[in-house]
């Protein structure tokens, strides 16, 4: 089971950059690349020939191969979207301090509550944007802390993860979504699922919050098996809104 859910872990927070999307356009067109940006209006498709850019309202759908599903692109959503995978690289030092209940994170200026059986996973940081890794003791319930800077809005950024999401899971499904003030800044809580075909199909649940500063967000994201998530979605939510800046202010990764 431990191997599992190790396997687990490593198919969550690793490089989507193997991965590709096909987006078939009305007029038959079909493009292979990975989606880079999203806009209200267009889509950033980067190929083995360059980037393109394409008007959402010339495309049909976007597939994702390694999962076999696909979603419609159509018209801008009410609820947009985050991105979800970096590629690879060597994780970023971080000057961090787990005391007793209390995690800070000097590098990036922030802090967060856990419960008292956390303990530090770095083994999750795959990515320059991951700043923080938390897992219960027993390894069954994960958070990590994601910043980066981003152009765009907190809509379209959240529309992003959740792209980011369905290419790492099977049986994607975003389940709701809820405007949030965390750290006093506007956020936006979103819940979704999926299952790891790799991973012995195991069931796993999200909530992430996202913060933003100007244009600075910040994803803190915890995870677990889902017949586990109902039981602990409360404590996720509590560590999730105990997200604070040091003085108020948020420092990007990339500026460190």
């Amino acid at each position: 089971m431990r191997t599992i859910f190790a396997l687990m872990l490593a198919l969550l927070v690793s490089s989507l950059s193997a991965m590709a999307e096909e987006v078939s356009l009305k007029d038959g067109t079909k493009i292979v690349g990975h989606m880079t940006a999203v806009t209200p209006d267009k889509v950033e498709v980067e190929t083995s020939y360059g980037k393109v850019q394409l008007k959402r309202s010339d495309i049909l759908t976007i597939s994702f191969p390694e999962n076999g599903t696909s979603a419609n692109a159509g018209p801008p959503s009410t609820s947009p979207a985050t991105p979800g995978g970096s590629v690879k690289v060597d994780a970023p030092k971080v000057d961090e301090v787990l005391n007793g209940l209390q995690y800070t994170n000097r590098t990036a200026k922030f802090s967060l509550t856990v419960p008292a059986d956390w303990i530090l996973a770095p083994e999750l940081k795959h990515s320059p944007e991951t700043l923080a890794a938390l897992s219960s003791r027993d390894k069954l319930r994960f958070i990590i802390v994601g910043q980066e800077e981003y152009p765009g809005s907190l809509d379209s950024y959240k529309e992003l993860t959740m792209l980011g999401a369905r290419r790492n899971l099977s049986n994607f499904e975003e389940l709701s979504e809820s405007s949030a003030t965390i750290d006093g800044k506007p956020a936006l809580m979103v819940f979704y699922r999926g299952t790891l075909s790799k991973a012995a199909n195991l069931p796993v649940e999200f909530v992430s919050a996202i913060v933003v500063s100007g244009k600075t967000y910040t994803k803190v994201t915890a995870w677990c098996v889902e017949p586990l998530f109902r039981d602990v979605q409360p404590t996720f939510e509590k560590v999730l809104n105990s997200y604070r800046s040091a003085n108020g202010q948020i420092t990007a990764a990339a500026s460190n």
